[in-house]
């Protein structure tokens, strides 16, 4: 099998042989390996999955020197953005616990028998159980928060599920370290065998979604590479979910008096924005509309001032320089599309980008730039009067997020806005900007097709929800239901003859 190589961005040379590309009969071995373990590690229980996932955070954090400089050579991401990963990356695997302990992501519900308008009832007692093992493939960007020990993992070993991974070829050195940590933490925390496995290669990749014993897949990447997939579990004889992040412009849009009165704090924030990470972010803002006028006519100076003043940023990979290369000469070549702005030349070393300012016009907008361009590039579009800005968003592709900049007090202009960009994005920004997707409860990280192909987010509690599937059961025994359906237990909250009971401590004589 061909060498899987650590390649150093900065140089764009290899470094060191970190692994070998995994063999179809080594993937089949992984896949039969996660199966066997799957009932296992659904019998830990809530709690024992709980301490898993502490494990696997505490273990993370006790390498967090090598993981992060390792990273950091694999992505030259930078050791300051990724320390702040590595930290979001435990939070998550500990918010899944608390998820675990809290319980509500079961929706267990409780139908005693008896009368209805329709006759009598069974007895019937439904919640969510593990779908079975799952296929997650690391992003190429965040080579912790969404790779071997991200949120896609996190969310399905919480819920029951073993995971096997396939590293990405952009920091395969970064996923053997850190599945080699997790690993060894699983094993110390009581998880059975197969609980997490990983493979390189893209052959290797094909042939894990395609095994039979795997449920599911996650996936973070192109829109390429996820209609790739889709096609290999379309070709299966039992399609499975696929739950992708794909491709996302994330409109942004600058009301004219939010121009009006603070043209230069915008001029760095959407500057800002859309060259983080080297513009490597699936929330980058790729169309900015921005009034006509000389309310914006300022902005877009401020901005193609702080665009010439920034040097060169490294890409990730040659394949994302290459594309980056070529998205933008695509858009620069496209008739009604200016050049403002250019940052600092790059070098010949490495893997570099100049970040780019381009503008068109909101009448007529070029299909061009609808379609995502990865890296430190965005379009302007400058709109005449509100109906043109509407019917400019009207479109463009759906994506993960929108955003509205508001003038002082402003609403009806910013609702108008907001109404439309509903029915296509997950989520929708007032007076902030989208990159930056924060772990919590009400998180939403999805959107209609392309940015993703499902109702389900990739960040946030309900994310576990793409790892489950109901289960109803029916005038079963009381010794033969799951703890959290049986009438005595309390620790979860439930849906019990139509009413939403909360969990509640468990009576000191009932635990004697």
């Amino acid at each position: 099998m061909n060498h899987v190589w650590s390649v150093d961005p900065r140089t764009g040379g290899p470094v060191e042989v970190v692994a070998r590309e995994t063999a179809p009969d080594e993937v089949a071995e992984l896949c039969d390996r996660a199966l066997e373990a799957a009932p296992l590690l659904e019998a830990m229980g809530r709690q024992g999955r709980a301490g898993l996932l502490q494990c696997l955070a505490d273990a993370l954090e006790r390498r967090r020197e090598d993981i992060v400089a390792l990273a950091d050579r694999e992505t030259a991401l930078g050791t300051v953005r990724l320390d702040g990963e590595l930290t979001r990356t435990g939070y998550q695997l500990r918010l899944f616990a608390e998820v675990l302990d809290e319980g509500s992501y079961l929706e267990a519900a409780i139908d005693h028998a008896g009368a209805t308008p329709m006759g009598p009832r069974p007895d019937l007692r439904r919640m969510l159980v593990p779908i079975g093992p799952v296929a997650v493939f690391g992003a190429s960007n965040f080579p912790l928060a969404f790779s071997v020990p991200g949120g896609d993992t996190a969310a399905a070993l919480a819920a029951g599920c073993p995971v096997v991974v396939k590293a990405h070829h952009s920091h395969p050195g970064t996923s053997q370290l850190v599945f080699e940590v997790l690993v060894d933490a699983a094993r110390a925390a009581g998880a059975p065998e197969g609980t997490l496995s990983l493979v390189h290669g893209l052959e290797a990749g094909a042939a894990l979604v395609a095994h039979p014993a795997i449920r599911a897949v996650g996936f973070t990447g192109s829109l390429s590479g996820g209609k790739a997939l889709v096609d290999i579990i379309e070709r299966r004889p039992d399609p499975i979910p696929f739950f992708g992040e794909l491709s996302s412009l994330n409109p942004l849009v600058v009301t004219p008096r939010a121009a009006e009165e603070r043209a230069a704090e915008i001029a760095e924030g959407i500057v800002g924005s859309f060259t983080m990470g080297a513009g490597q972010f699936c929330t980058k803002p790729g169309l900015v509309l921005v009034p006509g006028g000389r309310s914006g006519d300022a902005l877009l100076g401020e901005m193609a001032a702080r665009v010439r003043d920034l040097d060169a940023q490294w890409l990730l990979n040659e394949g994302i320089a290459a594309s980056y290369a070529r998205g933008t000469e695509r858009l620069i070549t496209t008739p009604g599309v200016d050049v403002l702005a250019r940052g600092r030349a790059a070098d010949k070393a490495g893997f570099q980008a100049v970040p780019l300012l381009l503008a068109t016009s909101a009448a007529g907008l070029p299909e061009e730039v609808m379609e995502e361009c990865f890296g430190p590039v965005t379009v302007v579009a400058r709109y005449a009067d509100e109906a043109q800005l509407l019917a400019a968003l009207r479109r463009t592709p759906s994506s993960l997020t929108a955003t509205v900049l508001r003038g002082d007090g402003e609403t009806e202009l910013p609702a108008r806005v907001a109404r439309l960009c509903r029915q296509r994005a997950g989520r929708f920004l007032f007076d902030g900007y989208p990159t930056g997707v924060a772990v919590s409860w009400a998180q939403h990280h999805g959107g209609p097709w392309p940015s993703t192909n499902s109702q389900h987010t990739s960040v946030g509690t309900t994310a576990i929800r793409r790892f489950l599937r109901p289960v109803t059961w029916q005038n079963a025994p009381g010794e033969l239901l799951p703890d959290e359906l049986r009438d005595d237990f309390l620790g979860v909250p439930r849906r019990v003859d139509g009413t939403l009971r909360l969990a509640q401590e468990r009576p000191a004589a009932a635990t004697a």
